[in-house]
């Protein structure tokens, strides 16, 4: 990856970080996602769905809510962007299965969203065992199959491919791998950062500032931006723009889940390796690569088109879904020790504020319909009030 960076630049000139990550992170051949599983104690990092059930399970839930809230469709999708092992999915399908007589005679499907050839077998094993076939390749699903609760799962590369039906989107972890552009506030105006050859050694590369403004710089920055350094995701506002699209024409609902921020941070690119910090311009393709996301811009790109919660602290949103008595339900019934341990270790991590707590937030995308709006004078005394957004709110139980 270093040669090929390194061939690349000394063709092209300095790069932009958003390409650096592009190429690092999915590049077909040797990209990060693609060729590597990073997940789990022998991977780079570990997400709360591998730490503990309760963390997809609280999701779960706050799926079903959202289609209870909608009017029960007939037609419901799950989809979750880069769903990892298939952990969250697995856990989510867990509650449906206690569920189904809420659920009825739905149509009930999941939909992956997945570019990683490794992790699509993980997923694939974990949710449909052996029960699971490969379509082909170049088309809208590149595999299927049945889980054991009789569900169908597809696998996509993009959104595109999944149909426009009623649609849960989750994605965790998901947006903050997404390529940013960085800019940085000089006495000429801003500068956009890139990545260049160190001039003292060639196999190794350093951050430079352009000489005069880039198309990025002049495009994606606000003239009223107050901080000193800023990163900016075009394909998060893209994306979100999409599922704003789906969601105020097909229905349903968006729960991302990710650390960031509401515009106020500013240098905050790093990668990961070992589940420790690591340069991120060292060793490129060896080490996970991300950024925290901006929920401030996330929300600026769904134009007003839909609602949007948060975010809200993960300790919070997972205290009001329920995960406390959640917790005391798998405490009692289990009798084994070290299972209890792992649960309240598995708690601590995920609530803790020094740990995952405060760090990671979550944000929602709605339906305007879906929020009750007394300041625009609602006179329909027929119309029933609509009940709160679990996890938002407490979860009424």
């Amino acid at each position: 990856m270093l040669k090929h960076l390194v061939s690349k630049i000394k063709s092209t000139g300095p790069i932009s970080v958003a390409e650096y990550m592009r190429e690092v992170l999915t590049n077909p051949v040797s990209g990060y996602y693609i060729k590597n599983n990073m997940l789990g104690a022998k991977g780079d990092f570990i997400t709360s769905p591998e730490i503990s059930q309760m963390f997809g399970e609280m999701l779960g839930i706050w799926c079903v809510s959202e289609w209870m809230a909608a009017g029960k469709p007939e037609v419901f999708q799950i989809v979750e962007f880069g769903p990892g092992s298939g952990s969250l999915a697995s856990d989510v399908l867990r509650v449906f299965g206690q569920l189904t007589s809420v659920l009825g005679k739905t149509l009930v499907s999941v939909h992956l969203i997945e570019v990683s050839p490794v992790l699509s077998n993980l997923q694939a094993e974990k949710l449909t065992g052996k029960e699971n076939l490969i379509v082909g390749e170049n088309v809208a699903i590149y595999r299927q199959g049945i889980t054991s609760l009789g569900l169908p799962v597809y696998w996509h590369r993009s959104l595109e491919d999944v149909p426009r039906e009623f649609s849960v989107f989750l994605a965790h972890e998901f947006f903050d791998a997404l390529p940013i552009h960085k800019f940085q506030k000089t006495d000429k105006g801003w500068r956009e950062v890139l990545v260049d050859i160190d001039t003292e050694q060639e196999d190794k590369l350093r951050f430079v500032l352009a000489p005069s403004a880039t198309l990025a710089s002049s495009f994606f920055l606000k003239t009223d931006e107050g901080r000193m350094h800023i990163e900016v995701c075009p394909e998060a506002g893209i994306l979100v723009q999409r599922l704003t699209s789906r969601i105020s024409e097909d229905g349903g609902a968006a729960l991302i889940a990710d650390y960031g921020h509401d515009g106020e941070k500013e240098d905050t690119f790093r990668g990961f390796s070992g589940h420790k910090p690591h340069d991120a311009l060292m060793a490129p393709g060896t080490a996970d690569l991300t950024a925290d996301v901006d929920f401030c811009y996330l929300r600026r790109m769904t134009e007003g088109k839909v609602a949007s919660l948060g975010p809200v602290a993960q300790c919070k949103f997972l205290e009001n879904m329920g995960i406390n008595v959640r917790l005391q339900v798998l405490m009692r019934n289990s009798t084994d020790s070290d299972r209890q341990a792992e649960l309240v270790h598995g708690f601590d991590m995920m609530m803790n504020p020094k740990k995952m707590g405060e760090r990671f937030k979550f944000f929602a995308l709605l339906p305007h319909s879906r929020l009750a709006n007394p300041e625009k004078g609602e006179t329909d005394q027929k119309r029933p009030k609509p009940p709160p957004v679990a996890g938002f709110t407490e979860l009424e139980l």
